[in-house]
């Protein structure tokens, strides 16, 4: 009992300290601090991911790195992951002893941190705030009425999360998301894009859930106490960033 309760104040220490960042990154709100402030979590989820992929060609932090660095520079953060691709493909294709699981890191998480950044640049700070409350709604709602109310198992890759669970994520997602959501867009369209992005939050957790099993780790990392590494504490957000980007430049 004591190791959970102690457990669980690490974790929401953790927690708030994130927060508090985010806090002050968001009253800064320049591209150069949102920008180094996204880049360090996707240089460590970059290894991390590297861990999960079992990838020991360390040049993928060179590709992560420069893309990272043009990002700043370019429109359309996003795209920039084809060009890292094409140069890693061509690069292949001259050298044919690259480990063809380099390219791995490259979709996930890169261009998914490469997303945040665009909807950074598109929508400004408030999107990110948004999506905040979208994705902790769809978590905080699944756990505690998966605890109090579930029962049907959700499916086999986290046997924890229940249908009843999801459901809940996605009603106080649906609840509280149009609540944060930016100006300019409906209340329907909200709710919409609210509801969506949290289905692809869900989706997101398991991905990296399946990632862990088939790596055989509990965590993908452990630089956050109480969390674990940075693709266990962003994995919603890393699905819900595609998704919401998609549905904002469809809406708006």
């Amino acid at each position: 009992m004591y190791e959970l309760i102690s457990s669980s104040s690490t974790r929401i220490k953790t927690a708030l300290v994130l927060f508090a960042v985010f806090i002050l990154v968001s009253y800064i709100n320049t591209m150069f601090v949102t920008w180094l402030f996204l880049g360090a979590f996707m240089i460590v989820g970059i290894d991390e991911a590297m861990n999960l992929f079992k990838v020991k060609d360390s040049t993928v932090f060179q590709y992560a790195a420069i893309t990272w660095i043009i990002a700043y520079f370019y429109p359309y953060p996003e795209i920039l992951v084809l060009i890292a691709l094409v140069i890693f493909a061509s690069n292949l294709a001259y050298k044919r002893d690259i480990d063809k699981k380099v390219f791995l890191p490259l979709l996930y998480p890169l261009i998914s941190f490469l997303t945040l950044l665009t909807l950074y640049n598109e929508y400004g700070i408030g999107v990110l705030w948004w999506m905040l409350f979208v994705v902790a709604s769809a978590d905080v709602g699944a756990y505690y009425v998966g605890r109090a109310f579930g029962k049907t198992k959700f499916c086999e890759t986290s046997p924890n999360k229940t249908l009843e669970g999801v459901a809940g994520g996605i009603v106080l997602a649906a609840i509280l998301g149009p609540i944060f959501a930016i100006d300019g867009i409906t209340y329907m369209g909200t709710l919409v894009i609210s509801i969506v992005v949290a289905i692809s939050s869900i989706f997101g957790d398991l991905f990296e859930s399946y990632l862990k099993r088939e790596a055989e780790v509990k965590d993908s990392g452990n630089i956050l106490p109480g969390h674990g590494g940075v693709l266990d504490r962003t994995d919603g957000f890393l699905f819900a960033s595609i998704v919401m980007l998609v549905l904002l430049r469809a809406i708006l």
